[in-house]
């Protein structure tokens, strides 16, 4: 199972009918800590309540797939600032 490619498959269509683009997924482990990493874009300045708007769409997509076994921390971030 490629975790990337499947979150990426099930929330680009709602997130893009919000008005923002999935520019990257990615999932990695930082300090033994699993993150799940969306990075979004919009024409004009991506702000917190955006990554908040994502992240309220996404959060309860993947547990409803529950499809990632591992436990980690969903970070919506923008293409601009980056993750961090």
């Amino acid at each position: 199972m490629d975790i990337v490619r499947e979150v990426k498959e099930l929330i680009t269509k709602p997130v893009e009918s919000a008005g923002y683009m999935v520019d990257e997924v990615l999932y990695e482990k930082e300090s033994g800590t699993n993150f799940l990493r969306v990075i979004i874009d919009k024409s004009g300045v991506v702000d917190v309540d955006d990554c908040v708007t994502v992240s309220n769409i996404v959060n309860p997509l993947l547990d409803e797939k529950d499809f990632i076994d591992e436990s980690y921390i969903l970070d919506v971030c923008s293409k601009e600032k980056g993750c961090e």
